[in-house]
């Protein structure tokens, strides 16, 4: 009886309650969003590197290995021994092995010099595979495959030629110009650093650094010299059981030969995410801050209507309503604009998700699930019902003292 009355009452103040339902549904809305893409952003942020085990270099520190190795970031105190990576890739626990050679550019992009195995293997998002969106995978010793974003900022397409340079920095005095890269595939954007780099094999990696004389012999014939690589710089595993990560890992930080270090992808990027928290926090705060302008204003709402409804309030009087259950109308009120305000922001905020799911992929390299129905989800909802009622408490305590006051004034 009473939540029909509330939305009788509700409708005949449609204009005010439709402006607060809009104001409500909005700040819902920032505030879901805000917290969805916080969560879904970890994750994404998690799953730059999809499906491998551990990643191996040089003794550096986990962050600067997962930073260099994974992100294109800064760069390796050191390398590793190729054979370490050959003896890694026999190993009876491992899968599969993809070495990473970095130290080269191309007009800023960074330069990875690795296998086929990197386009069999390599993973992100959701265990999503590397897919070539034209041409073909390096087969070639001059061969290249670039990201989305190296095609799309410099204009490239297949069968162009590009000059590797030495360093990492968008400027170099070294070109390595004698020996041209043809572009054989452009990948498909990914949203995550792959789509910054050039990729090359390991054996175009060492032609270009050797002498001018031997280069040009093997711009006329790949074959006029036996290239085989001394050092790389890291090694990304994928084992065939998990339960053999941290016994593998204890093998390789303690290999005799070579100076290893093993990480774990997840637990580097946990302590990766840890240092910008802030952002998140400052996100939140701000998300919050709209919501508990838009309650204000359903109080406002709420207490500017307390004049107008004073015959309302006299009618339920004489039909028996007491103060209680004034009050309780008025509560009823709040609660149901929230409620319709928290439904409508769901509603709007999953139909967007869906629609606009690859596009946030490819373009900011967020992988957002369109369902948003999580445990953090629930909190926040039944946080902001406990908002609502709070701040209905004055229109509320108005409504009773309203309510008594005629009550009184009818006793006399």
């Amino acid at each position: 009886m009473l939540l029909t009355v509330a939305k009788l009452s509700l409708i005949s103040r449609k204009k005010t309650a439709i402006l607060t339902f809009l104001s409500l549904t909005i700040s819902l809305l920032v505030l879901f969003s805000v917290e969805h893409t916080r969560l879904e952003a970890k994750n994404s942020f998690n799953r730059s590197i999809s499906g491998t085990d551990l990643i191996v270099g040089a003794p550096s520190g986990q962050l600067n290995l997962l930073l260099y190795s994974v992100f294109r970031l800064g760069s390796p105190t050191n390398n590793i021994k190729y054979s370490s990576y050959e003896l890694l890739a026999e190993n009876q626990l491992v899968d599969w092995a993809i070495p990473i050679s970095l130290g080269d550019s191309h007009k800023g992009f960074r330069v990875v010099g690795t296998n086929k195995s990197y386009f069999e293997h390599f993973r992100y998002g959701s265990d999503r595979a590397l897919t070539i969106e034209t041409g073909e995978a390096f087969s070639g010793l001059f061969e290249t495959v670039i990201g989305a974003d190296v095609a799309e900022e410099l204009g490239y397409k297949v069968d162009d030629e590009i000059v590797i340079a030495h360093g990492i920095g968008a400027t170099s005095f070294k070109n390595h110009d004698q020996a041209p890269f043809r572009i054989a595939g452009v990948l498909k954007r990914t949203g995550t650093p792959v789509d910054k780099t050039v990729h090359v094999s390991l054996e175009a990696i060492e032609a270009i650094h050797l002498p001018v004389s031997k280069l040009l012999e093997l711009v006329d014939d790949p074959n006029a010299v036996e290239l085989e690589p001394a050092t790389i710089t890291a090694v990304l595993l994928g084992l065939n059981s998990r339960l053999a990560t941290f016994r593998l890992q204890r093998e390789i930080n303690n290999y005799p030969s070579d100076r290893l270090m093993a990480v774990l992808p997840g637990v580097a990027m946990t302590e990766l995410w840890s240092l910008v928290g802030t952002v998140e926090n400052i996100l939140r705060f701000i998300a919050v801050l709209v919501l508990i302008s838009a309650l204000f204003g359903l109080s406002t709402m709420l207490l500017a209507s307390m004049h107008e409804r004073r015959n309302e309030i006299a009618v339920l009087r004489i039909l028996g309503a007491g103060p209680k259950t004034i009050v309780t109308l008025i509560l009823l009120e709040a609660l149901l604009l929230a409620i319709l305000a928290i439904v409508s922001a769901i509603v709007i905020l999953t139909g967007a998700l869906f629609s606009l799911n690859e596009f946030l992929a490819a373009e900011y390299g967020l992988f957002l699930t369109w369902n948003i129905f999580t445990l953090e989800l629930l909190y926040v909802s039944l946080g902001v019902i406990t908002a609502t009622t709070i701040t209905a408490a004055l229109p509320c305590y108005e409504a009773y003292k309203s309510a008594i006051l005629q009550q009184l004034s009818n006793t006399r």
